[in-house]
Formats: C-alpha cells, sequence, structure tokens
C-alpha cells in the first residue's frame, strides 16, 4: 500500500464522487512520479486505463501557508478556460478523512518535463529554440489573465507582493532546520531595502516557479501543460521572469543556477532572448526596467535558498513520500548557501 495515497480509500471516493473515473472491483492503481520536492504527485490509472494525477500535501511539516491543495485547485480551475495550458481539472477533495489530506485530481497530460540537464537533450535541436519561446510566450500568456476575470479577486492582498513574499519566506526559513542562516538573513536585509524604493508592480496571476521543470513539452517544443502551482498568487510579472532567469543557466556562467535545467545543453535561447522575447509579448519595456528585473533575479535567488531549507528540513524529517536523499542533505545546504551569497553579492554590487 502506497502510504501517501492508500489506493482503497481513493477508489472508494472516487466510485462515489467522481463517475468519470472508471471504477472497477480492484482498486485504482497509484504510483509516484518522479520529482518535485514538496506537494506530491502520483499517477493515477483506473479501470479503462485512463491516466490522471493526484496532488496531495506532503506526508508531515505543512507549513501554515503552504501546501494549500484548495489554492492550486482554484487557480487550474480558473486558468482551465484561457490560453494557458493547465492540466484539466477534474475534481478536488477537501476531506482529509479520504487519504489523510486534501487532494485533487486532474487528467494526466503526457509530455517531456525538462527538470535537469541531461533532459534537455530530450528535445531535437531544432526544438530546442522553440521550446525557449514558447515558454516565454506561455508566460506573457499567463500575465495577461486578468485575476478579476477569471474569478480570483478575493486572492488579492493588500501592500506590494515582494515585500510580502520577503516576510513570508524568511519567516519560513527561520521555521526550518537549517542552523546557518546568516548569508540568508543579511541577503533579506539588502532586499528589503531594494524593495521599498521600487515602482510598484501591476497586480498578475503569478505562478511562482514557472521553469522548465514544471511543463510538459510536446516533441515539437510546445509547452503542453504547466504544472506545480503550489506558489502562485496575484503577485508581480517580474517576480517569474526573475526566477526563470536566474534558473536559466547556460555553460560558463559565474553562479550556477538556483535549479540546473535544460539550458545548459546546446540549442536553448540564452538569458537575453528571454528577456527580449518576454518584453515583445508582454508590452513591458525591460530595458527601462533593467534594475528593477536585476533585483527581482537576486530575490529569486535568496528565495530558492529558502525553499531549499524547507525541502531540507522535510527530507531530513522523512515526510516526503518514503523519498530520501542519499548524501543527507548535505548538498542540498552547500546549494542554499551558495543561493543566499550571490544574492547578497549582486544586491551589493
Amino acid at each position: 500500500m502506497n502510504d501517501a495515497v492508500a489506493p482503497g480509500p481513493l477508489t472508494d471516493w472516487l466510485r462515489r464522487e467522481v463517475p468519470q473515473v472508471a471504477v472497477g472491483t480492484a482498486p485504482v492503481t497509484v504510483d509516484a512520479v518522479s520529482g518535485g520536492h514538496s506537494n506530491l504527485t502520483y499517477r493515477i490509472t483506473d479501470a479503462a486505463g485512463r491516466r490522471y494525477a493526484l496532488r496531495r500535501p506532503p506526508t508531515g511539516m505543512v507549513l501554515a501557508t503552504a501546501h494549500d491543495m484548495g489554492r492550486e485547485w482554484r487557480f487550474i480551475s480558473a486558468l482551465a478556460p484561457t490560453a494557458v495550458p493547465v492540466p484539466p481539472p477534474v475534481a478536488f477533495c477537501a476531506d482529509p478523512d479520504v487519504i489523510g489530506a486534501e487532494f485533487y485530481l486532474t487528467e494526466f497530460v503526457d509530455g517531456d518535463v525538462l527538470g535537469d540537464e541531461a533532459s534537455g537533450l530530450l528535445l531535437a535541436p531544432q526544438a530546442r529554440a522553440t521550446a525557449g519561446v514558447d515558454l516565454i510566450d506561455v508566460l506573457a500568456d499567463l500575465h495577461a489573465v486578468d485575476p478579476d476575470a477569471v474569478g480570483l479577486t478575493d486572492l488579492r492582498r493588500p501592500g506590494r507582493y515582494l515585500e510580502r513574499q520577503l516576510r513570508r519566506w524568511h519567516r519560513q526559513v527561520h521555521e526550518s532546520a537549517v542552523e546557518d542562516l546568516t548569508a540568508v538573513d543579511a541577503a533579506h536585509a539588502r532586499l528589503v531595502e531594494r524593495a521599498a524604493v521600487l515602482a510598484p508592480s501591476e497586480p498578475c496571476i503569478a505562478h511562482g516557479d514557472f521553469r522548465p521543470g514544471n511543463l510538459a513539452f510536446g516533441p515539437d517544443g510546445r509547452v503542453r501543460a504547466v504544472f506545480d502551482w503550489e506558489l502562485a498568487a496575484i503577485g508581480d510579472p517580474l517576480a517569474d521572469l526573475g526566477w526563470l532567469i536566474a534558473s536559466w543557466g547556460k555553460p560558463g556562467d559565474d553562479v550556477p543556477p538556483t535549479i540546473p535545467g535544460p539550458s545548459l545543453v546546446e540549442g536553448y535561447p540564452d538569458r537575453a532572448e528571454l528577456v527580449a522575447r518576454y518584453a515583445e509579448r508582454s508590452g513591458r519595456d525591460l530595458a527601462a526596467l533593467q534594475h528593477e528585473l536585476d533585483v527581482y533575479v537576486a530575490f529569486a535567488r535568496w528565495r530558492s535558498a529558502c525553499i531549499g531549507a524547507g525541502v531540507y528540513s522535510r527530507y531530513a524529517a522523512g515526510v516526503m513520500g518514503g523519498r530520501a536523499e542519499a548524501d543527507g542533505g548535505a548538498a542540498r545546504l552547500a546549494s542554499l548557501q551558495a543561493q543566499a551569497e550571490a544574492a547578497l553579492a549582486a544586491l551589493e554590487s
């Protein structure tokens, strides 16, 4: 039996609540999907062989403001009728007694998830440039969606998005198991200073973790679906763009990317091309906003360190659905320190 998603109780709930899922006499099949370090994703196969994706929180150490399945569900459901490709929503379960937590079900979208350097080779050379262009177009389409028009008005929050994010992640990183937060705290102090003088941003739907590892690509390089909406908010478009740029590593970079991805392979656009395409597609004058974008890239590196601290803590506590890290998390600790130091260096230059 899967400890995080018990097939029997799940099957009983599907039989009662989701008639479109074919439930036979045996429980549905539940398989963990590789990848992801926070909310857990499982592939569900019904009696007719149709596949679905199930998302649930980690099995423990769930922070008060994180891992909200209902919030993820709302963003996916709101975006389903728009130009933004999301997995088609199927059902949401608010009853934690079914599998031990709230969860939701979507259709399973096939495609290549480009979550590391090696995955960059999954696309043929001619499709790699397309992938870079299309993911930027999808990001611009996301930021063009009016949150009020798709029913997300109540998710707006007072104050500036960046300042809220700095408060939230600084609080959460100090709840982690990481002992040395010197660089994290120093970068946070500089970011607070820089954020206070930035021009107000226009509110948009911000994904919060937009990068190739959270997208499914077809063999032609086109984006088929955007996954992992747990960090989504009514936020700032430059936060999403800065996060993508910080993760978009290229050979020879002085600072490693926040998350190694496919762009380390030949054939993918460079960062300047991504920024230029976003400016063209979104209509935003990024030449005039380059100073602000630099701050958001530094923020992305700092936030990556904070996220890494939370992931390290969950692995150390054994609440990642039975997964473990071979080195006990030493590499993750080193990475988060490097990103915090890189953010501080950029802000002091």
